[in-house]
């Protein structure tokens, strides 16, 4: 799935924000998605989330292994 300029426009701006903003934006976000009707998610969907968080702490990990 591609991303629209405005969607990643957001993104963007997402990652400028401080982490205290981040948290606070990423809350918002779940608390205003959480009645919208979305469709379950597949497996792919599923296996792709899954990749990138296992990554995610693998990078982390390593990371603080240096440390």
């Amino acid at each position: 799935m591609t991303m629209g300029a405005t969607v990643q426009g957001v993104l963007d701006a997402f990652q400028n924000l401080t982490p205290d903003e981040q948290r606070q934006v990423a809350s918002e976000i779940l608390i205003q998605t959480r009645n919208l009707d979305l469709p379950p998610l597949d497996e792919e969907t599923i296996d792709r989330i899954a990749n990138d968080s296992f990554l995610e702490y693998d990078l982390r990990e390593a990371s603080d292994a240096k440390d």
